[in-house]
């Protein structure tokens, strides 16, 4: 396992995501410095969008894609599937990644804990969220990110088709929520979704609504900048 980094070294990001999400390994790899972190992807089996799908895909096909992850010899494993973390809260986001970072030999992120961990930081105590979910996943990640702060309401456009989730425009997000919070009162906003073109839409939103804006990927890589941050301090201590 690699315990240590310098200011010279390349972050190893060990990325897991559902086999058809064709979008956050784009916006990771985008969204990293090149000269800072690599980016490597392995595939859950997934083709719906559904709680018993997801949680065929933990329990299935999650172990092996993290074993295979753990023989680059990651500094970190991303659990990258917003909704399946949230089936049964934080707690189980937790174990689910604790277990899969021991198959990987590294530590690990994951999104839904990522997600309230940057509302945390915003300080968000009136919530609206936004998916591309049915409802019974867009209530899960809702409740998932509940403590301390109230839901004024959560949106989700229905779409149980995996690869479909990627399908919806930055403005037709926008167009989305703009529908759904017309009126609404709150002081942030939560996008779900690592298949969700949100990341990209962000700036758009926090110019609709004028709130602070926390999307699945975005709160993935302030994660992993932050996780690299800690990382040479620790090393900064020991030297």
């Amino acid at each position: 396992m690699r315990t240590e980094i310098n200011s010279g070294s390349v972050l190893r990001v060990a990325l897991l995501v559902p086999s058809s999400n064709t979008v956050m390994e784009n916006d990771l790899h985008a969204a990293l410095p090149k000269n800072l972190f690599t980016v490597h992807t392995d595939r859950m089996y997934l083709t719906e969008t559904t709680r018993e799908q997801e949680v065929r895909m933990i329990e299935q096909h999650a172990p092996g894609a993290a074993s295979d992850l753990g023989t680059l010899e990651p500094d970190v494993l991303v659990f990258g599937c917003t909704s399946a973390g949230s089936l049964f809260g934080l707690d189980y986001d937790a174990r689910v990644c604790r277990e899969l970072g021991e198959r990987a030999g590294c530590a690990t992120i994951g999104v839904i804990s990522a997600v309230a961990q940057a509302l945390d930081r915003q300080d968000a105590r009136r919530l609206a969220v936004i998916t591309p979910y049915n409802e019974d996943l867009t209530n899960s990640v809702a409740s998932a990110v509940a403590a301390g702060r109230e839901i004024i309401g959560a949106w989700g456009m229905g779409i149980t088709d995996n690869v479909a989730l990627a399908d919806p425009t930055p403005a037709d997000i926008v167009a989305f929520a703009r529908e759904k919070l017309a009126g609404k009162t709150f002081d942030g906003l939560f996008v779900s979704c690592t298949n969700f073109r949100a990341y990209e839409a962000r700036a758009a939103l926090q110019e609709a609504f004028g709130v602070p804006v926390v999307t699945s990927n975005s709160a993935v890589v302030e994660a992993i900048h932050r996780f690299r941050e800690e990382r040479l301090k620790l090393a900064a201590r020991a030297a």
